[in-house]
């Protein structure tokens, strides 16, 4: 017996699922794994998804953030993957119960959007970091902030070093 050769690793994405989300032009579905919460997580070129599947049967897009606005993914012990976001919206956690390609995909795309990142030692155990990333479906560059844990954006030296730090950052890939 003869196999055919797909060239694909995995299976693609279920139909349903690629129907909810209905990627825009020059969006491509990358990767996919299911989550035991009935959750599908999808990467795309342009954009990190998250379709549900009701009892029924209908599959319904719950989040899809681009991937300019995802600070970091872990997976870790128990299949735990934990996606936190630049805009300090609460983390994302899903168990995988086949993650695939779905990790490595995710740290690949939160890479390639970004240009430039500086790591930011504010006193006293406190960290920022300012970065450029690249929205992907646009190539548009744009400036971030993240803030380490405890640091208050509201303290006027940690919002005059931030400044500081967006505005070298900026000036080395010619924004401003």
């Amino acid at each position: 017996m003869r196999l055919r050769w797909t060239g694909l690793r995995r299976p693609p994405v279920p139909a349903d699922v690629a129907a909810a989300i209905d990627p825009a032009e020059g969006d491509r579905l990358l990767a996919w794994a299911p989550g035991d919460d009935g959750t599908t997580l999808v990467a795309g070129r342009h954009r990190l998804h998250v379709v549900r599947t009701s009892v029924e049967g209908a599959a319904e897009v719950v989040l899809s953030r681009p991937w300019h606005l995802v600070d970091a993914g872990t997976w870790g012990e128990g299949g735990v993957l934990r996606v936190t976001w630049v805009d300090g919206r609460p983390p994302l956690r899903v168990v995988l119960t086949e993650p695939g390609m779905l990790p490595e995909t995710l740290r690949e795309r939160v890479q390639a959007s970004v240009v430039l990142a500086e790591a930011l030692d504010l006193g006293l155990r406190r960290t920022a970091k300012v970065v450029v990333r690249r929205d992907l479906a646009t190539n548009a560059l744009v400036s971030q902030a993240v803030l380490g844990r405890g640091v208050r954006a509201d303290d006027p030296d940690v919002a005059e070093q931030v400044r500081a730090g967006l505005a070298r950052v900026r000036e080395q890939v010619g924004l401003d």
